[in-house]
């Protein structure tokens, strides 16, 4: 049974993710937010931990003894990601998922849309920043550039880093479904950035 630390579990993809793992799996969640005491839990697979990534002492409570870590937050991109890598190199835990967005290689192809300069970019260039940390890091870890979010059904398709994106649309429970398949297959997709979108 594995121990899964959603971080941004009060948001939309980070429930669409915890939904997923409490129909398709037996993991124990822990639920990360600053507000997830607002929460319903069930309390026989579920707690959940109030608090601000940027707060290591409380990152380190909720990242201690994980087996999986997925994250999925708004903000200062850049700050979250080397905090969540520097408490998970002190906690001696490997797996992390992390949500940035698409275009922060300049992946988008011309029939899609413009593809700018993410450091040059006010809202690439954090999540460019972010990934660019989680890359530096010794981590085993899986960056997802998901499109625009819908709420469609399960319906997707994976592209490599290098590869030109695929579109521009991805319903949440497609996101939802790959996290899912990432902590059940321990080989998929490690050290990689990859592209989400409807297939």
């Amino acid at each position: 049974m594995k121990k899964v630390l959603i971080i941004g579990a009060t948001g939309s993809i980070g429930n669409a993710v915890r939904q997923m793992f409490l129909k398709r799996t037996d993991a124990q969640l822990t639920l990360f937010s600053r507000r997830a005491n607002r929460l319903k839990i069930d309390a026989s697979r579920e707690e959940a931990i109030s608090g601000n990534v940027t707060d290591n002492e409380i990152l380190s409570s909720a990242i201690k003894e994980q087996d999986f870590v997925f994250v999925a937050l708004s903000g200062d991109m850049k700050a979250f990601a080397e905090h969540i890598v520097k408490v998970m190199d002190q906690e001696q835990v490997q797996r992390l998922v992390f949500i940035t967005t698409m275009g922060i290689y300049q992946e988008i192809p011309s029939w899609l849309g413009e593809s700018p300069e993410p450091y040059s970019n006010g809202i690439l260039r954090s999540f460019r920043e972010a990934a660019d940390a989680i890359e530096q890091s010794d981590l085993n870890y899986t960056i997802i550039r998901p499109g625009w979010y819908t709420n469609g059904p399960v319906n997707y398709e994976i592209t490599q880093k290098g590869e030109p994106f695929g579109g521009h649309d991805v319903s949440r429970d497609s996101i939802a479904d790959y996290v899912v398949k990432l902590s059940q297959e321990d080989t998929l997709d490690n050290k990689a950035s990859v592209g989400i979108n409807e297939a």
